[in-house]
């Protein structure tokens, strides 16, 4: 197994078969199927145990039958169903085909999962799981409280050391190294800055799976933590390789109102009701079979509905509320003690005597770098990038469409973790290293010299704030071609400030400043995709909506959107290309999306 490290002229360089960018659940689910197997590097912005996976909450389905009769097949369904058809149901059927075993080896991991009286894993009801193709909901959610996600990064993690992965803690990736080869562009290593030092740092590999997360930070209001950038999915559209899907972003239904952060959608699993100002359970209207667990999608515009027609709570009437409090004291505090916790912190209320005000956030990307079932990046529809992988959030396989189903999110990470390690380590053993060119190093350095020593005026803060902003009001849960056409004119007066963006830290150790203005280039980057691609899809599907073009047209949008990155780009904006791609349909045509 290759492993090397050496310093030349002030930059390390490192050799590994395999290197994975990013070390939360995906990334390190990748990593325990490398590392015994092959030399294998995780180079992480974050702490591992710090990875945004540790803030998922509800659980991770699988179709078990422990509780009650279920299978692989009816999760297939709701996984197409709740993706509104824009799901590759080949992929769909890799992930709940694979989920059983999935959960059994976290479980023998040692990840302690609630459990029944008679000590099998317990499961929960959750949005868009349904018994019998949608005539009631089921019990499919394998949940640990409402920590699973934590439980899953801290048994990862666990094994990861049991495995001895090297993990390059608090290095952030800037660059994917590609050389052309007579057989064509062929991945040849990662640059990465170390927040400590402040030096460069070069990783040659023969295989780079990208597992570094979401974007929720174009947004204002998002669950998602200050670390969440795009920085993989930045990383490989400036590479000129394409984005998929990037016009769907889920709204989660129940963030804190006004905050953002995220209570768990296993509190209305476990029965908790949306209410209005006067008290109804209004979800019986918009979902009359499966009410408050409809899938997310559905959820939070209806709860958006409820404020615009004046059914809104509070001072403003700008939320509406989850009441908790039949649930009693006894379930809040063992089932959900996480989020009865943030209540109580954040907003003063107590879940268990009060109702709580709710109102979605953006929560979770479905679009990203495109890949095929075997976590391979594609160049085009179907050209494979050999040794680039990519796995979880950052990715798209396609396995949510155009709406995740919660709980399939640590489903993903585990199922095309794994998909992505083993694939990595087969292509690592019989592949020579690509060399790297002398100046691999030269874009990142040139780039973060400017940044430290521009003599610009424009804040990082300020500009970051404007682009969330506009994200929140003119490309949130409703979207109309004005908002839209707005948001992009704010985004390309945005961009054309970026450059004169001025840093405070000139400092080398731990620049946080630094990194901020970095960040910002990817956001700006990923928000005018999202937006470019929300202007083209002129129908709505699933967290898409259009009130100029309410309703679903398969004619001429039933296929993924492909956003590419062209030469024509000035300050102001990118130039940016889009394509389409079929979607891939083995059993279940589309139909009316009713619940």
């Amino acid at each position: 197994m290759a492993e090397t490290s050496s310093v030349t002229d002030g930059i390390h360089y490192h050799q590994h078969d395999v290197l994975i960018i990013g070390g939360g659940g995906a990334g390190m689910r990748a990593a325990i199927e490398a590392a015994p197997k092959a030399s294998t590097a995780v180079i992480t912005k974050l702490y591992p145990t710090r990875s945004h996976t540790g803030a998922a909450q509800g659980g991770m389905a699988a179709a078990l039958a422990n509780v009650e009769e279920d299978s692989n097949e009816w999760h297939t369904y709701d996984t197409v169903k709740g993706g509104d058809y824009l799901t590759d149901q080949d992929s769909a059927e890799i992930l709940t085909r694979e989920a059983i075993d999935a959960v059994y080896d976290l479980e023998n991991m040692g990840l302690p999962f609630n459990r029944t009286p008679d000590g099998k894993i317990d499961q929960r009801r959750f949005g868009g799981h349904t018994r019998d193709h949608g005539k009631a909901p089921v019990r499919r959610a394998c949940y640990a409280a409402d920590r699973t996600g934590h439980m899953i990064l801290q048994t990862l993690y666990q094994n990861c050391v049991k495995h001895g992965v090297e993990f390059f803690n608090e290095f952030y990736a800037l660059d994917l190294v590609m050389t052309e080869t007579p057989l064509g562009k062929r991945v040849a290593g990662v640059v990465a800055y170390e927040l400590a030092t402040g030096e460069i740092h070069v990783f040659q590999g023969k295989a780079v799976i990208f597992a570094t997360g979401g974007f929720g930070k174009i947004y204002k209001t998002t669950s998602n933590a200050h670390t969440l950038t795009g920085d993989g999915v930045g990383i490989i559209w400036r590479k000129g390789l394409p984005l998929e899907d990037m016009e769907f972003y889920q709204f989660h239904p129940t963030g804190l109102a006004g905050l953002g952060i995220l209570l768990t959608e296993g509190a209305r699993g476990e029965g908790a009701i949306l209410r209005n100002a006067s008290g109804e359970r209004f979800m019986e209207r918009y979902a009359p079979t499966i009410k408050d667990l409809a899938p997310r999608d559905i959820v939070a515009r209806s709860m958006v509905q409820e404020v615009l027609d004046g059914r809104g709570a509070g001072p403003n009437k700008d939320y509406v509320y989850l009441d908790c409090t039949h649930l009693g004291a006894e379930v809040l505090e063992t089932k959900l003690p996480d989020i009865t916790e943030f209540a109580r912190t954040y907003l003063g209320v107590d879940p268990v005597v009060e109702r709580v005000p709710v109102y979605p956030t953006a929560h979770y990307a479905m679009g990203g770098i495109p890949t095929n079932n075997d976590a391979e990046v594609l160049s085009d529809n179907e050209t494979v990038i050999p040794g680039l992988y990519a796995a979880g959030e950052c990715a798209c396989v396609s396995v949510h469409g155009a709406n995740r189903l919660g709980t399939n999110s640590l489903l993903d990470i585990n199922v095309f973790g794994k998909r992505a390690g083993n694939n990595a380590v087969e292509y690592a053993r019989t592949a020579d290293f690509v060399d790297l060119p002398t100046d691999a190093a030269d874009g990142v350095v040139k780039m973060l010299a400017q940044m430290r020593e521009g003599t610009g005026t424009e804040s990082v803060a300020e500009i970051r704030k404007a682009l969330q902003e506009t994200m929140d009001r003119n490309a949130q849960v409703f979207r109309t071609e004005e908002t839209l056409q707005t948001a992009l004119a704010d985004i390309a007066k945005l961009r054309s400030r970026y450059p004169n963006v001025r840093i405070h830290d000139r400092g080398r150790r731990f620049n946080t400043d630094l990194l901020e203005a970095v960040e910002l280039g990817f956001l700006l980057d990923l928000a005018e995709v999202v937006v470019v691609s929300a202007i083209n899809r002129k129908e709505s599907r699933g967290a898409h909506m259009r009130d100029d073009y309410p309703t679903r047209d398969d004619v001429n949008y039933m296929q993924h959107t492909m956003a590419y990155r062209t030469a024509a780009e000035t300050g102001a904006s990118q130039g940016i290309r889009l394509d389409w791609k079929p979607v891939r349909v083995t059993h279940y045509q589309p139909t009316e999306r009713k619940y």
